[in-house]
């Protein structure tokens, strides 16, 4: 009983607040719109607190009124945010540390809830984006998080879009933007690959000998069968050194200069 008697006591104060604010705009008629009317544009929603309370949703976008005595207005921006989560120094699950940034996208879907249930809704926002990149980077390896940064941005975009699902936040879009390494892990890393190189250059050149000694033999058996066509090869690499203008002509000797 006493409980409701003290509600039915803040309800008449209330009333009375409200009716003496609404005394006071007619007293002031001409000059009441400049101060009981205001404007929010497009991609903005007013959130109005009467007496410490939400009045209905939120308001706009367009022309809406209130009582100035009585009344709190919180504009929230519905557009699309974006910032930059700094660089943060990760331990990987195979023991590497990694300094990794990335990008993250969101907008306000619920205003209301975006001003009541968080205090610093972009802060926040914030905060939690550089503790989620920290923890969803330490459960990957260093090869997972340099070959699958969109699935990993993704995992963290749902991990993110849950987490402040409360806040009325949306978190559209989150980026990898930079994976940096140790320098020594570099310079392993690039001699490392520099080897890979060389040993696979190795190999095709190995290839190369192998079928070019194939060819070589498969022509030799051709030569052996008649003399002549020895000879016919022979004339034709005189006439392609005589080409080049040369003027040293090899003659291997003994010849046969058959006709």
């Amino acid at each position: 009983m006493a409980r409701n008697s003290m509600e039915e006591d803040i309800g008449i104060c209330s009333s009375i607040l409200i009716g003496v604010s609404i005394l006071l705009c007619i007293c002031f008629l001409p000059l009441t719109p400049f101060f009981t009317l205001k404007v929010v544009s497009q991609y903005e929603r007013a959130v109005i607190f009467r007496l410490g309370r939400v009045r209905g949703g939120a308001a706009g976008p367009g022309l809406f009124s209130f009582l100035p005595c009585t009344d709190e207005i919180r504009v929230v921006d519905m557009r699309t945010i974006s910032f930059d989560v700094p660089p943060q120094e990760v331990l990987t699950r195979d023991s590497v540390t990694i300094a990794v940034d990335a990008v993250v996208f969101y907008n306000i879907q619920d205003a209301v809830s975006s001003v009541c249930n968080i205090d610093n809704v972009r802060m926040s926002t914030r905060l939690l984006a550089q503790t989620t990149l920290r923890n969803m980077m330490g459960t990957k390896t260093l090869a997972e998080i340099l070959g699958a940064r969109e699935e990993i941005a993704d995992s963290m975009r749902e991990t993110l879009d849950t987490a402040t699902d409360p806040w009325g936040v949306k978190v559209e879009r989150v980026e990898v933007k930079d994976v940096r390494l140790p320098h020594n892990l570099q310079r392993a890393m690039a001699a490392e690959a520099e080897a890979h190189r060389d040993a696979r250059a190795k190999v095709i050149a190995a290839e190369g000998e192998l079928n070019a000694s194939k060819a070589l033999k498969e022509a030799a058996d051709v030569f052996s069968q008649s003399a002549a066509t020895l000879q016919l090869r022979y004339l034709q690499t005189l006439s392609t050194i005589a080409a080049e203008q040369n003027s040293t002509v090899i003659f291997p000797l003994p010849i046969d200069m058959k006709v």
